[in-house]
C-alpha cells in the first residue's frame, strides 16, 4: 500500500527523470516519519520564523539580509519567472557560480517550479558544462558572471532544450537573445498567476526527484545522482536533530561549492529545516579571506574539507613558532592540557587539572581569532583527514568532528558529536540509517553499505550504473572499505577502487601510508602512492608552496613551514624549483630520511616506499590534480605523470639499505 501523498512505485530505484521510488519506511522509529516535500519544509520555517534572518551577503562593505518571508517570496518570484521562460517539469535549471543569495533563490525557485535544481562546478570547462546541461535537459542556466557566461555561449547551439540564460552579477557585456540580467529575470514572471505556481507546487510529491548532484567524473562522465524531496527533507530533519541543532538559533558560513551535496545540505536545506541563518563568504574564501568572514559572522557550526583545516593549522603553527619565552612556554603547556582534556572528554572522563585556566588564557583567544568562539560543531568531511591535524586541533581545544557520507546518501551517513566521538572515526549513524559491512575480512574490514531514507533514487538515464550502486535489498554500495567497532563507530580504511594491489598480490590502502609520509615530512603538501600491479611502491611528492591569490594556482615560493624545514636541515632554499627533482642534495637526503622513518612504521615490507620524486609544482584545482572539494584525483595524476611513473619501474628497485639516489650513483 502506497502512503498518502506519494506516487505509487514498485521499486526502490529509478533512472527516469519523472520516475518515482518506494520509500524505505517502517511503522515505528525514524523511518516512520511522514514524507514531505521541500516546499512543505520551507513553508513551515516561513510560518514559524517569518522575520528570522535566512541569509546575508556582504556587498560594498554592507551586510544585505533576507528574512525567511523575503527568501520565500523571492523564491516564488524566481519560480514564476522560470515558468514564464518555459521551464518544464522534470527538466533542469543549471546554476554555475560562487555561493550567493541568487544561487539559493534560483535553486529553490527551480524546485518550486517543478524543475530540478542542478549545481554546476565553476571549475568545469565548456564541454563539461554541456554534458551536465544536456544530461538534465536544462531549460534555463543561471550564471554568476561573464566568465561563466562565455562557457555557455560556446555550447548554447548544442543544447536543444536550453531556452534562456540568466546572469546574476555584473552588467551584461554583450546582447544575446534570451539572455537576462538577474533584475530582468525576477520581473519576468510578474504576470504569471499565483494558481499556475500553486498547481506546480501541489503536483510535487516526496518520492519523486527534486535535485541532481553530479559527481565529479574522475574516471568518466559525471553521474547525475537523483535526490528526492523525501531524501532531502528526511535527512535534513534527522541529521539536524542528531546534531542537536537549535530551531532559529544556528548560524553557518557558506563557502564550499554548492554543486556538492555537503554545501547544499549544510547551507540550504538543514538551515531551512531548523530556521537557521546562512551568511556567504567572499568568492576568494579558500584563497585566504575565510577567517575574516568567520570572525564577522561567528558561526555556530562549520564544515571544512581537510585541506581547509590543514591550512588553518599551518598558519597557527607559523604564528606559534614566532613566540618566545614565557608566551611559548604557556602555549606548549596549554596544548598538552588541550590534547589530554579532549582525549578525556572522548572517553567520558573529566578534563585534567589546568583545563579551566588553559581555556581562559589560551584557547578562548585562539577560538576568537578564528571566529569560532561560539562554534559548537567543527566538522571535517568529504575526504580523509590526517591524524596529526586532528590531534593539533584537539590540542588547541578546537576538536574536529568527522562525518562521512556521499552524494548518493544525501550527504551524511555517520556523524561525530562533541560527547560522542573517537579520533580517526567518522562517527556513528544518525537515527534511521543502517550500516552493513559486506564481504568483511578477518579484521572486520569490508565494503561499507548504507540503508535508510537518505539513500538516493538512482543515476539519471544510467540504468547500469544505478544497478551497480543499489542492490536488490535496497543497500547502497559505497565503494569504500571500512569497519565498525563494538561501540558502533565507523572507521573508513580506503576506497576499493583506490586500493593498490601489487604484482605480488598485496592489498595496500594508500591513504594511511601517504598520511604517515606527510607527518614525517612537514615540507610535503601532497603525497600520492603508486604501485597498482607493480612490483614495489613508489610515491609522488609535492612541496608546500604559496598559492596565487587570484588564480588559486601554486607559485614557486615555499611556504614559511617549508622554509623552516629547509633551514632546520641546513638548506638555504626558498623556492620549489631549487629543491625539486633532486636539485638540492640536502633536501633530497632529508626527505629520504623521512621516507625511511615512514617505512619503519609500515605494517609490512610490501608497504615500504622504494622510490619517490619531489615534483616542482604542488597539486591544485586549476592544475586539475585536485577536485572541487580538494580531493586528490588519482587517475588524472596518474595520466599527467605517466612518464615519470614509468621511469620508476623501468629500472630495478634500490637494494635494501640504500636510497634511490645512492643506487643511481652505484650504477
Amino acid at each position: 500500500m502506497t502512503p498518502a501523498g506519494l506516487v505509487p512505485a514498485d521499486s526502490l530505484m529509478t533512472w527516469q527523470a519523472d520516475g518515482a521510488v518506494q520509500l524505505r519506511m517502517s511503522e515505528t522509529g525514524a523511518l516512520s516519519r511522514p514524507p514531505e516535500t521541500v516546499h512543505a519544509m520551507f513553508t513551515r520555517a516561513v510560518k514559524n520564523y517569518p522575520n528570522q534572518i535566512a541569509m546575508g551577503v556582504k556587498r560594498n562593505d554592507v551586510w544585505v539580509k533576507w528574512t525567511y518571508q523575503q527568501y520565500y517570496d523571492d523564491a516564488c518570484r524566481a519560480a514564476k519567472s522560470f515558468i514564464k521562460l518555459g521551464l518544464e517539469r522534470f527538466h533542469g535549471v543549471g546554476i554555475i557560480g560562487f555561493n550567493s543569495p541568487e544561487w539559493f533563490i534560483g535553486h529553490v525557485g527551480a524546485i518550486l517550479a517543478g524543475g530540478f535544481g542542478v549545481g554546476i562546478y565553476t571549475t568545469n570547462n565548456a564541454e563539461a558544462c554541456r554534458y551536465v546541461a544536456d544530461s538534465c535537459e536544462a531549460n534555463v542556466i543561471v550564471v554568476e558572471n561573464n566568465v561563466q557566461l562565455q562557457k555557455i555561449l560556446k555550447i548554447w547551439d548544442k543544447l536543444p532544450h536550453l531556452k534562456a540564460v540568466v546572469q546574476y552579477t555584473g552588467a551584461l557585456e554583450q546582447k544575446h537573445p534570451n539572455l537576462y540580467t538577474w533584475e530582468e529575470f525576477m520581473q519576468l514572471g510578474s504576470d504569471v498567476a499565483d494558481k499556475v505556481l500553486e498547481d506546480r507546487i501541489s503536483a510535487q510529491v516526496p518520492n519523486q526527484c527534486c535535485i541532481l548532484i553530479y559527481t565529479s567524473g574522475t574516471t568518466g562522465n559525471p553521474k547525475g545522482a537523483m535526490l528526492s524531496h523525501d531524501n532531502i527533507t528526511w535527512t535534513a530533519h534527522y541529521a539536524s536533530e542528531y546534531a542537536s541543532l537549535r530551531m532559529g538559533k544556528e548560524i553557518s558560513v557558506s563557502y564550499l561549492p554548492l554543486s556538492h551535496v555537503a554545501g547544499q545540505m549544510l547551507d540550504i536545506f538543514a538551515p531551512m529545516c531548523n530556521a537557521g541563518s546562512t551568511y556567504f563568504a567572499q568568492p576568494d574564501a579558500l584563497k585566504g579571506t575565510l577567517v575574516a568572514t568567520l570572525k564577522e559572522v561567528r558561526p555556530t557550526a562549520l564544515l571544512g574539507v581537510p585541506r581547509v583545516w590543514e591550512k588553518i593549522a599551518e598558519k597557527l603553527q607559523a604564528i606559534g613558532r614566532e613566540s618566545r619565552g614565557m608566551k611559548k612556554k604557556l602555549a606548549t603547556w596549554a596544548k598538552g592540557v588541550g590534547l589530554a582534556g579532549n582525549m578525556n572528554i572522548m572517553k567520558g572522563q573529566s578534563p585534567p587539572w589546568g583545563w579551566t585556566v588553559a581555556n581562559a588564557v589560551v584557547f578562548r583567544t585562539i577560538r576568537k581569532a578564528l571566529g569560532l568562539d561560539r562554534c559548537r560543531l567543527q566538522y571535517s568531511g568529504a575526504a580523509p583527514i590526517a591524524m596529526e591535524t586532528l590531534q593539533y586541533f584537539m590540542s588547541i581545544n578546537v576538536p574536529l568532528y568527522e562525518l562521512y557520507g556521499m552524494s548518493e546518501s544525501t550527504g551524511p551517513h555517520t556523524m561525530s558529536l562533541p560527547h560522542h566521538f573517537r579520533v580517526g572515526s567518522c562517527g556513528s549513524e544518525f537515527p534511521g540509517v543502517t550500516t552493513v559491512i559486506k564481504n568483511a575480512d578477518d579484521e572486520g574490514i569490508g565494503e561499507v553499505c548504507f540503508y535508510g531514507r537518505h539513500v538516493f533514487m538512482g543515476y539519471l538515464k544510467m540504468e547500469d550504473k544505478t544497478r551497480e550502486a543499489l542492490d536488490e535489498e535496497g543497500l547502497l554500495h559505497s565503494g569504500d572499505l571500512g569497519k565498525k567497532d563494538q561501540e558502533g563507530f565507523l572507521y573508513i580504511t580506503g576506497r576499493i577502487k583506490e586500493l593498490i594491489i601489487t604484482a605480488g598480490g598485496e592489498n595496500i590502502p594508500p591513504v594511511l601510508i601517504e598520511d604517515t609520509v606527510k607527518e614525517e615530512l612537514p615540507i610535503i603538501s601532497n603525497a600520492m602512492l603508486i604501485g597498482d600491479k607493480r612490483k614495489f611502491l613508489s610515491c609522488l611528492l609535492t612541496p608546500k608552496v604559496e598559492m596565487d591569490a587570484e588564480t588559486g594556482a601554486p607559485t614557486d615560493d615555499l611556504t614559511q613551514q617549508a622554509i623552516d624545514f629547509c633551514r632546520k636541515v641546513g638548506s638555504p632554499a626558498t623556492k620549489a624549483s631549487e629543491i625539486a627533482e633532486g636539485r638540492d642534495t640536502i633536501i633530497t637526503e632529508a626527505i629520504q630520511a623521512g621516507i625511511t622513518r615512514a617505512n619503519k612504521r609500515a605494517a609490512s615490507r610490501a608497504q615500504n616506499i622504494q622510490k619517490w620524486l619531489l615534483l616542482q609544482q604542488d597539486f591544485s584545482i586549476p592544475g586539475g590534480e585536485l577536485g572541487p572539494t580538494l580531493k586528490l584525483r588519482r587517475p588524472i595524476v596518474n595520466k599527467m605523470y605517466a612518464e615519470t611513473i614509468d621511469k620508476f619501474y623501468s629500472e630495478p628497485a634500490p637494494t635494501p639499505g640504500t636510497t634511490p639516489m645512492e643506487e643511481t650513483k652505484h650504477r
